[in-house]
């Protein structure tokens, strides 16, 4: 499974990045994106997120 990015919800703070603990996460155009394979699945990003941007 992979972490699903809202980017219409997204703002660009980059709270979900700092948390991600395998780093799967990154900035792509002021947004966060997911990076591709290895999401562990643990939802520290979808917690870290104050727009609930973030989906696994």
């Amino acid at each position: 499974m992979s972490i699903k990015v809202d980017q219409n919800k997204c703002t660009g703070c980059g709270a979900c990045i700092g948390t991600c603990p395998v780093e799967v996460l990154e900035m792509k155009n002021g947004k966060a994106a997911y990076k591709g394979d290895g999401c562990i699945d643990c939802g520290a990003c979808v917690s870290a997120c104050p727009v609930e941007a973030l989906s696994l």
